[in-house]
């Protein structure tokens, strides 16, 4: 293969690095609403019971593709089967449509640093509402958006070990430490109490809800950054001594840790203010300032709050433009420096086009008004291409490659006993596959 691939740093890097593509907005941004909006702690315990019963497994089978070939997420399954070259463009193709949109939430938290910081959010006459939707239809929404993908492009542009193993290491315990300080800032808030019974008490009605099962499945996917090449990438800079699942697991708790601190912070400031915490994306934006504001130094825990978001975000744009710049790096032969630029303009492109372009749908009886492309990425990546690349890499690695590969790989070829082998590879071939294939045939509405 040529020059000699690089690698993370030990253990604890692989731990770190995987864990800032997993925790991203789909646990900070995504996470809190869509459980407010589907039963608190019973979209909670499906969401649980899918990262344990689908993520994990769908992670070590990345995980063992990635490391094994030392590819990218397409080179990954041509190095294993050449007939199933195409799966990995599943990956590229989820990487680059959610740069279609996650860029453009990202730039979102700078505008709210920046006027956290100046203290303009809380001078403004407007609303918070009002000053949303004016950021919104502001060229700063472009600016900023583009100020997140050079901060990206700046890291990624470093390399493996100096851009995203350094970044990772900085980042992640700085994002545990402002999420464990908000978090108990708010404990002392009158009424959080109330925010806590709505994210701890299971509205058990909602476990057999098929789109609350659906979300919760999304949301393992989204949240894992599973199905859009990302752990095979990472896992291809893992060292052959590296415990994949003792990793996965490490960044499937890490993960849990962050959805489940970021309801702790939100529920109760939500509560507290006696606000509803079914307002979609919005809450972030438009309902947490409004809490801020009565808090005593509001902008700053405004500032700290949104330096949070922004961190969480910046983990994961680059984990995904790191599978667009390997791809083009490995397929096309290009210079890691010309990968790195092509991917950030192909980014920036399509944000642009997420933001700008928004259009009227009537076919039979569809009938939908003033959609964007942004809401078309968010959907097809979160609800198709993600589960799809995660039911094919089930089907790949569990039924087509050989058992003895997926064990060699789990148990470093020896060097671990792994007794639970064969629950997982009961769990690849069956369970995970039928239950993403119930959930893609509910969202069709064809069951």
């Amino acid at each position: 293969m040529g020059e000699k691939r690089a690698s993370f740093g030990g253990k604890l890097s692989a731990i770190l690095v995987a864990a800032g593509s997993a925790i991203g907005l789909g646990s900070i941004w995504r996470f809190p609403y869509v459980a407010g909006e589907n039963g608190g702690a019973a979209f909670l315990l499906l969401y649980l019971l899918c990262v344990f019963v689908v993520g994990i497994p769908v992670m070590l089978a990345e995980f063992s593709i990635g490391r094994k070939s030392q590819q990218s997420s397409v080179g990954a399954v041509r190095v294993l089967a050449p007939k199933w070259s195409w799966l990995g463009y599943f990956g590229v193709a989820g990487a680059l449509l959610i740069s279609g949109y996650y860029y453009i939430v990202s730039g979102w938290s700078l505008e709210y640093i920046v006027t956290s910081l100046t203290g303009s959010l809380y001078s403004s006459p407007e609303s918070f509402a009002e000053q949303f939707s004016a950021f919104q239809a502001s060229p700063r929404q472009i600016i900023y958006m583009i100020l997140f993908v050079l901060l990206t492009h700046f890291i990624i542009a470093r390399g493996v070990e100096k851009g995203i193993e350094a970044a990772s290491k900085v980042m992640m315990p700085l994002l545990f430490i402002i999420l464990l300080i908000m978090a108990v800032r708010v404990a002392f808030m009158p009424g959080a109490i109330e925010g806590y019974r709505f994210f701890l008490t299971p509205d058990f009605s909602a476990l057999f809800n098929s789109q609350t099962i659906l979300l919760a499945v999304g949301q393992a996917f989204f949240s894992l950054s599973l199905g859009m090449g990302c752990m095979v990438v990472y896992a291809s800079y893992f060292k052959p001594s590296n415990n994949l699942t003792g990793t996965a697991m490490s960044v499937s708790l890490l993960t849990l840790m962050v959805a489940v601190l970021a309801g702790l912070v939100i529920f109760p400031a939500v509560f507290s203010a006696g606000l509803e915490p079914t307002e979609g994306p919005s809450l972030i934006f438009i309902t947490l300032p409004e809490i801020f504001k009565d808090m005593p130094f509001a902008s700053l825990w405004s500032f700290i709050f949104f330096i949070l978001l922004a961190l969480a975000a910046l983990s994961s744009t680059i984990s995904f433009h790191e599978v667009l710049t390997t791809y083009f790096t490995e397929e096309f032969k290009l210079s890691r420096r010309a990968s790195v630029y092509l991917t950030s303009f192909l980014s920036a492109a399509l944000c642009l086009i997420a933001i700008v372009f928004k259009f009227d749908i009537n076919f039979a009886s569809l009938h939908l008004e003033n959609i964007s492309f942004f809401d078309i990425f968010d959907y097809v990546t979160a609800n198709i291409l993600l589960p799809v690349g995660g039911l094919l890499s089930c089907i790949f690695t569990a039924w087509y490659l050989k058992p003895s590969f997926l064990r060699g790989e789990l148990t470093n070829y020896g060097e671990f006993k792994g007794r639970a082998f064969p629950l997982l590879l009961f769990l690849l071939r069956f369970v995970s596959p039928l239950l993403i294939v119930y959930i893609m045939l509910a969202n069709l509405n064809i069951i």
